[in-house]
């Protein structure tokens, strides 16, 4: 364990945020489902009302009288909103004194960073460029990503949850973005921070960054494999592989979605159109790990050669 250099890639003032967010996200994952669980259990006391989940921790203001009023905005939410103000100005201010800004020199093309990352928010796309062709991880993916949190109120017809925490009532929303957010979005910068070293090889932590290290790895397109041959052979072998994929995906998507009553009555309430985006999004969600295991386990570069884009 080299634990100096550890030690100075996450002291790094670029990669302080990673370290904060190794303990940030789980944390306020934690205490929003500790939350949900509170009410999911509040709820389920009061036979199905959600109605108190919305009321029952706002803070209320007793009389002499023995009745109680809802707190009013003025003084006691401004209050504790600008104490929050002043302690987040003053953190920035600590961070932005002992921290040094991770400006460096001008660029010098003569002399290139090894290794040469992004900023710490784009090394989930820089990760990505590993395991996709650069058009397929730098447009069409980070555009899918985009539209799918745009078309979200259209597809999610779920009215319950809204104003309070939950996790009974929305466990396919909380669980997808779970899987989509923290288990690959924040892994993945994780991975570039952490993992990736000189040469954008796979260094585990607390492992020296060797800058002659070498590695041999046959990276080879799955259509080799098979034997086949040919632009046109390989275009449609690549193409029935991904809409193979498409199919079975989408097939255990759908048992996966009905299999419980909850999840069968969202089902219900849906149009054709907003299922069939929901599931042309998941499974283009479920292919990023699928990618990532076939790229590690079995070193295979692209399932789909083209002229024009490869996946």
């Amino acid at each position: 364990m080299d634990l100096h250099q550890l030690w100075t890639i996450v002291s790094l003032p670029d990669n302080v945020p990673i370290v904060l967010l190794l303990f940030v996200v789980p944390f306020y994952t934690w205490y929003g489902m500790r939350q949900a669980f509170a009410n999911d259990r509040l709820i389920a006391q009061l036979e199905g009302d959600p109605a108190m989940a919305k009321t029952h921790h706002r803070k209320v203001q007793p009389f002499k009288t023995g009745w109680a009023r809802e707190v009013h905005v003025w003084p006691y939410l401004l209050r504790i909103e600008f104490l929050a103000a002043i302690i987040v100005t003053v953190i920035l201010m600590v961070w932005s004194i002992t921290l040094n800004a991770p400006l460096e020199e001008p660029s010098n093309p003569t002399l290139t960073m090894n290794p040469s990352k992004a900023p710490w928010y784009f090394l989930g796309l820089q990760e990505m460029l590993v395991y996709f062709d650069p058009w397929i991880a730098g447009v069409v993916m980070p555009s899918l990503i985009i539209i799918g949190l745009m078309v979200v109120p259209y597809i999610d017809t779920n009215p319950l949850g809204n104003g309070y925490y939950t996790f009974k009532q929305r466990k396919f929303s909380i669980l997808t973005f779970i899987f989509g957010f923290i288990v690959l979005w924040v892994s993945m910068i994780v991975i570039g921070t952490l993992i990736r070293g000189p040469g954008w090889m796979w260094f585990w932590p607390g492992t020296t960054w060797d800058h002659n290290r070498l590695i041999f790895e046959v990276n080879r397109d799955l259509p080799d494999i098979f034997g086949i041959s040919g632009r046109v052979g390989k275009i449609i072998f690549g193409a029935i592989v991904v809409g193979l994929y498409f199919i079975a995906a989408g097939i255990g998507m759908h048992k996966l979605i009905v299999k419980t009553p909850f999840n069968r009555k969202i089902y219900a309430r849906m149009s054709v159109l907003q299922y069939t985006v929901m599931q042309v999004f998941l499974i283009v969600m479920l292919a990023l790990p699928v990618k990532i295991l076939v790229r590690l386990l079995f070193r295979i570069k692209y399932i789909w050669v083209t002229p024009w884009f490869n996946v």
